[in-house]
């Protein structure tokens, strides 16, 4: 095998043209004897952290289920005061940031910066919109008192105002806060999980901007994709659970 031949295995793991077989990135760490094995401890290092987060979430839908199957007919009821309008929207807003987010990593691997850090802003603007929508209807939960807490009110499920409601009895009204502390507590931790994709964007649209990963780099614009899908995933999840299971029975 002559050196040429040795000085293109990097390249051909990665992308990157390396002219001495001695020589290395800066975005190589040194412990590492190349470039593939560096990407390969990174990639796998990210499904090892993805998996801990489906265990994370796992346990919380796994109580959700548990407790709406104990207290069904308040689980039901508290679904139909949620907005499908808002839901369905918030929805389609996560799928579009999936594909600004795919489109990032391809153009990452096609070597287009100006195309690369239109897209990272792009999912940001979405990741925005998504949590402006939630905010929107947190404030709602909160103005009719259906946020868990001494202010909770289950005058909306003995009494409903709303015609496709279910009247409750007292006992099993109170058990739609419940419902609500699972609402929020999962849809928080979703939206503090979209909270922190979104700043790690930032990060990434600043070091594109000068010109990474467009230079066969694109490890961190891969791994990152995968944590933004993943959480666009577990929205898919949480909506037909939170918003249209068993809603108007």
């Amino acid at each position: 095998m002559d050196s040429q031949s040795i000085a293109t295995t990097p390249q051909e793991l990665d992308g990157v043209d390396l002219p001495h077989p001695h020589e290395h990135p800066a975005y190589m760490r040194h412990h590492f004897e190349d470039i593939g094995q560096q990407r390969e401890a990174a990639n796998f290092g990210m499904w090892v952290f993805l998996l801990t987060e489906i265990m994370f979430f796992g346990g919380l839908f796994c109580a959700y289920l548990i407790f709406r199957n104990w207290y069904h007919p308040a689980f039901v009821a508290g679904s139909n005061m949620m907005s499908i309008t808002l839901g369905t929207t918030n929805t389609a807003v996560l799928i579009a940031s999936s594909f600004t987010m795919a489109m990032a990593v391809y153009s990452a691997e096609m070597r287009r910066k100006g195309q690369l850090v239109l897209f990272l802003v792009l999912t940001i603007l979405l990741g925005f919109v998504f949590l402006a929508i939630k905010g929107v209807e947190w404030t709602t939960e909160y103005q009719e008192q259906h946020a868990p807490g001494i202010n909770f009110s289950i005058q909306d499920f003995v009494h409903p105002k709303n015609p496709k409601a279910i009247p409750l009895a007292p006992d099993m009204a109170e058990k739609t806060q419940l419902f609500f502390f699972m609402y929020f507590v999962m849809t928080g931790m979703h939206a503090l999980h979209m909270i922190i994709g979104i700043g790690i964007l930032f990060f990434l649209v600043a070091r594109a901007s000068k010109g990474a990963f467009t230079e066969g780099h694109v490890m961190p614009i891969e791994n990152f994709g995968l944590y933004w899908h993943f959480v666009d995933i577990i929205w898919i999840f949480l909506f037909p659970l939170l918003y249209l299971i068993s809603r108007y029975r």
